[in-house]
């Protein structure tokens, strides 16, 4: 049996590993210059290879289509995937959230990881190799790469990621690929990215990072996203962990019309504790201005925009503050507000929302529906979960079960 990969990130060098170590003749053709460029800046360059979670709750963290990925995930697991790479000396860790990463902090030893795999199974690697299209003749695939050089397999499994950070290769070759065949590509669009904001005072809290903040989205007066975590004001808008996984809750409703964010900036404060450690506050520091009087609440770039948010003249002595104006500082610090009107482009995103129809393909193979021998797997189906590791985690999964299924017998998926 003779399998060609296409494309050599998370998912392609899995399912390269998987096929060659039932014996197939394996070729993996990447158009870069190394394996797993993608993987290289995930985690910030740390690598969140996974979550530690229970198994189950990772399908609640997948956005699209997670019913599709029960057979692939529960082949390969989350603490399948841990062992994978323990077992190929890369000691890992666990940190806030399940996240999971590698002892050293570095990427680049879950792609020697894999590379391993590959090695240990002897993987053909072509770098270099852009594959510009696939054929089917006579029962038997042939890959011509944009050289014009022809490959031939019995079996290609296509996992060349999606569109986003196109500098890393991703630049959606694989959708040409479905498509030609006949699948159906779901809209792409960029997902987990920041978004951009129409208020001109958010662009003056430039840099500012909010830890341990309360975030809500509003569709008018429904509750599209509500959790807590980090938050990062830029000059265009807003970004940071909270945010993005934000981005991926919303993604199609603020594709039609702006949405607004309330950011609660006292999350562990109920709004009448709030008032009381205002009204204390405000007892210590009763002859001081009202602009020198929050710098025990709010960091100092936030103060200006605060008072003029709750409309209070900054100069007026805090003994001379109102209820109804302390109420006004109380909403505000509680309801921080923002418009979000749209997101980052996929130069940004840090993974496409969008791809290969997974009705069309075989949940428990990862085989296309439409064409026997061809097997999808990683970004460039349309699949995709929330931070935490859970992205990686469909990759891994997915490209396992289509290296077993194209690599031998199909009761080897199963086991």
């Amino acid at each position: 049996m003779s399998v060609i990969v296409v494309g050599g990130g998370a998912a392609g060098m899995m399912a390269a590993a998987a096929a060659a170590q039932l014996g197939a003749k394996v070729l993996l053709l990447e158009r870069n210059e190394k394996l797993g460029k993608k993987l290289y800046i995930t985690g910030k360059g740390r690598c969140n290879v996974t979550n530690a979670c229970e198994t189950q709750e990772i399908f609640g963290r997948i956005l699209r289509n997670a019913k599709f990925m029960y057979s692939a995930i529960y082949t390969f697991d989350n603490f399948r995937v841990m062992d994978f790479f323990e077992q190929h000396q890369t000691p890992l860790k666990t940190e806030r959230g399940g996240r999971v990463f590698p002892v050293s902090g570095h990427a680049s030893d879950i792609i020697r990881a894999l590379a391993q795999a590959m090695q240990h199974s002897n993987v053909d690697v072509r770098l270099h190799t852009r594959v510009a299209s696939v054929a089917k003749e006579n029962g038997c695939f042939l890959v011509t790469d944009t050289d014009g050089k022809a490959y031939a397999a019995d079996k290609v499994i296509v996992a060349t990621g999606g569109v986003s950070y196109p500098a890393t290769g991703s630049t959606g070759d694989g959708y040409v690929i479905a498509k030609h065949f006949g699948h159906t590509v779901e809209k792409l669009k960029p997902s987990l990215t920041a978004m951009y904001t129409r208020e001109d005072y958010i662009p003056r809290l430039q840099g500012l990072a909010l830890k341990n903040v309360r975030a809500r989205i509003y569709d008018r007066s429904k509750v599209l996203y509500d959790d807590f975590g980090e938050l990062l004001f830029t000059h265009f808008g807003v970004s940071g962990p909270l945010m993005l996984s934000a981005s991926a809750v919303i993604n199609d409703r603020l594709s039609d019309a702006p949405l607004q964010l309330a950011v609660d900036l006292k999350p562990a404060l109920s709004p009448e504790q709030l008032d009381q450690r205002l009204l204390r506050d405000f007892e210590k520091l009763h002859n001081k201005q009202f602009k020198n009087a929050l710098g025990g609440l709010l960091p100092s770039t936030m103060i200006p925009v605060v008072i003029e948010l709750c409309g209070i003249d900054p100069e007026q002595k805090v003994h001379d503050i109102t209820k109804e104006e302390r109420r006004r500082l109380l909403h505000v610090l509680k309801h921080f507000p923002a418009t979000l009107t749209g997101f980052r482009d996929f130069t940004e995103a840090i993974i496409t929302r969008g791809g290969v129809n997974v009705k069309e393909v075989d949940p428990s193979t990862m085989e296309s529906r439409l064409e026997k021998g061809l097997y999808f797997a990683g970004e460039t189906l349309d699949v995709d979960a929330l931070t935490g590791g859970y992205n990686l985690q469909i990759a891994w999964s997915s490209g396992y079960l289509a290296g077993v299924s194209a690599g031998g017998p199909c009761s080897e998926a199963n086991n």
